[in-house]
């Protein structure tokens, strides 16, 4: 796959991402690795049954504080078929949108980085789910996602084999999909504020 220099991609936005600004990103991460550190946030609250409503604003990153205008509020609910009311996704469809727009998002990053122009993206996921485990059931099935599968369209002038390799430096890259892919620390407590 041809990689264009820093220097000759410095004015330029390829596919929507300001070039020269994410090189400088880079650099400033580079001399100082505490620009790097992130903590996101997000609450919830219930509503009724499977309904429950996620709230996301603030978070700590580039060494300070920021918040935005608006909270974003996700509704979460489970389909009828699962005794919901259908009022928004349930969250194991959030986790699919979630690993969906990181895959796609560090896929456009790094094809901007190396000068590659990308037309289109699109995805779809698949995840089996067997709700034995969910319901305690089964002991032997697991509860959460067996497996999820990814699958790309990439609409670029490129080979299928940089294609392929766009996807493996999505994969790679992703905070989400190595969340999701290897074993993450989470704790679960009564908060007792």
């Amino acid at each position: 796959m041809s990689q264009q220099t820093a220097e000759t991609l410095e004015n330029r936005m390829v596919n929507g991402v300001d070039v020269g600004r994410l090189f400088e990103t880079i650099d400033a991460v580079k001399g100082e690795p505490g620009i790097a550190r992130f903590k996101f946030r997000s609450t919830n609250r219930w509503i009724n049954g499977g309904n429950n409503q996620a709230r996301i604003n603030g978070f700590y990153g580039a060494l300070q504080e920021h918040s935005r205008e608006t909270d974003f509020e996700l509704e979460i609910d489970e389909p009828p078929v699962l005794l919901g009311e259908d009022k928004g996704p349930n969250p194991v469809e959030y986790l699919l949108a979630g690993l969906s727009g990181c895959l796609t998002s560090s896929l456009i990053f790094h094809a901007a980085a190396r000068g590659i122009t990308i037309r289109g993206v699109e995805s779809r996921l698949e995840g089996d789910l067997d709700l034995r485990g969910f319901l305690g059931i089964s002991k032997d099935v697991k509860v959460g996602y067996e497996n999820i599968r990814v699958y790309f369209k990439i609409d670029a002038d490129i080979s299928d084999a940089d294609k392929q390799e766009l996807i493996q430096m999505a994969k790679k890259y992703s905070p989400v999909f190595n969340t999701v892919a290897n074993p993450t620390d989470v704790t679960v407590e009564l908060d007792k504020d």
